[in-house]
């Protein structure tokens, strides 16, 4: 199964929707990490859910979804740009509850936020409500409280893959509010009819047939996902920078080198007493 974003748009009204499948991206992320099950649904879900938002972008950049807290899931993190790169983390307390669908006990004392980074241009943050016992439900708050969009979205994990299903009313241009009511209340009935095991197992041309066989969705290409990390030596060398000429002095004096690991997809970088002590002499 290729790991894919297909958008669909329904003639002659303002609804649009997503369908997400991932797999190989998945292994990428949790591959390398002893998550407990509980971890690698929600970590899997987060991915899906920050694809499905960034194809909100109309622009070059990243939207991350990250979550805080000071219960046994102490950071949730998911980041999509605009051209289907996706990285994830996840830290946890060594014991955990097994259920996943009551996300704000997980979190404790929590927030999440919704980041949106232009290439050009300034940040946008976005709070997002921990009024739902899952995932799904608090994006869905986010975008009925922030973007006063009706957003349905629907999140399955499990056995490695993960997919989710997004619909979306847009502000009346094509059709008449009154018709695109209608037509959003009969595609929301439609959807909630999907199992989370038929929208996990069914490729995407059954599912949308399943769903809409009586209103055929317009289907524009396809466009692929893949895991992505953007971490660098120069991004490393800065994080070092960052703790201070004294900090750097004494790592020098105790260790002789650094080396750090990227918590995405763990490459290191090494630096030796050489490099440290050349970012000494730059701070200055």
């Amino acid at each position: 199964m290729q790991d894919q974003k297909q958008r669909f748009l329904f003639p002659d009204s303002d609804i649009r929707g997503e369908l997400i499948r991932l797999e190989s991206s998945l292994a990428s992320i949790t591959g390398n990490r002893d998550y407990p099950l509980v971890v690698q649904s929600l970590i899997s879900e987060a991915v899906v859910a920050v694809a499905l938002l960034a194809s909100t972008l109309k622009f070059k950049g990243r939207l991350a979804l990250q979550a805080q807290g000071k219960g046994p899931l102490s950071l949730l993190m998911a980041e999509c740009s605009d051209d289907g790169k996706v990285r994830a983390l996840a830290r946890h307390a060594e014991s955990l509850p097994t259920d996943r669908t009551n996300l704000p006990a997980l979190l404790g004392e929590g927030t999440m936020v919704i980041t949106i980074s232009p290439e050009q241009g300034r940040q946008y943050q976005g709070i997002v409500p921990l009024e739902g016992p899952d995932l799904a439900t608090c994006l869905e708050g986010y975008f009925r409280q922030s973007e006063q969009l009706p957003t349905r979205l629907w999140l399955a994990a499990g056995n490695g893959r993960a997919a989710g299903l997004m619909l979306q009313r847009l502000p009346s241009q094509v059709a008449e509010a009154d018709h695109n009511a209608l037509t959003w209340e009969h595609l929301e009935t439609l959807a909630s009819t999907l199992s989370g095991e038929e929208l996990l197992d069914l490729d995407t041309a059954t599912v949308l047939h399943r769903l809409f066989h009586d209103t055929p969705p317009q289907l524009p290409p396809a466009q692929p996902l893949t895991f992505g990390c953007t971490c660098s030596r120069e991004r490393t060398q800065r994080a070092l920078v960052s703790l201070g000429k004294e900090e750097l002095q004494a790592i020098l004096d105790e260790q002789g080198e650094a080396t750090l690991t990227c918590d995405f997809c763990g490459h290191q970088e090494h630096f030796d007493a050489v490099d440290l002590a050349e970012l000494i002499h730059k701070e200055t």
